[in-house]
């Protein structure tokens, strides 16, 4: 590796356009995630909170930018969008959403067993096993794309 090489300014690789049938493929499972999630009775808040809860904890400002904008139009209210990193140290949640939160985190960081059980457990006194499967797909989607948007360095666009 040269001087030049290390110190020239790299040109981004857009994944999703680089590979664009494997990005279709993509959010084609998306679609079906949404509306399995929709057949399942999550609400579309509550998925739009699991995508951006996920979204935080993998520092995705793509993806938190365009799923911000989702659950505003979906009815989310900015107050709790402001404390949804702090879920927990709030009553502003229902127990679904507080269910749903707790698995996506476990969903996004699987290291800890005892927590993955303990999350599907908690989230099985408040959610049918539909809804839980279908949450964890909701996050097992966002993170993938939260991998794309990362990698690929998505510029987030200006508020309009």
């Amino acid at each position: 590796m040269t001087d030049h090489t290390r110190s020239s300014p790299r040109r981004r690789i857009f994944i999703d356009k680089q590979s664009p049938k494997a990005f279709h493929a993509l959010v084609q499972v998306s679609e079906v995630v949404r509306a399995t999630a929709s057949e399942a009775g999550l609400e579309r808040t509550t998925v739009e909170l699991i995508n951006l809860r996920v979204s935080q904890l993998n520092g995705c400002a793509y993806c938190l930018d365009a799923h911000t904008r989702a659950a505003l139009r979906a009815g989310e209210s900015p107050q709790r969008l402001g404390i949804l990193s702090a879920w927990r140290d709030t009553d502003l949640f229902t127990p679904s959403e507080r269910a749903a939160l707790a698995l996506a985190e476990a969903t996004t960081d699987p290291v800890d067993a005892a927590t993955r059980v303990s999350a599907i457990e908690a989230t099985r006194q408040v959610l049918s096993e539909d809804q839980i499967s279908a949450a964890i797909w909701v996050a097992v989607t966002i993170n993938a794309f939260n991998r794309v948007s990362i990698m690929s360095k998505h510029p987030v666009p200006p508020f309009s």
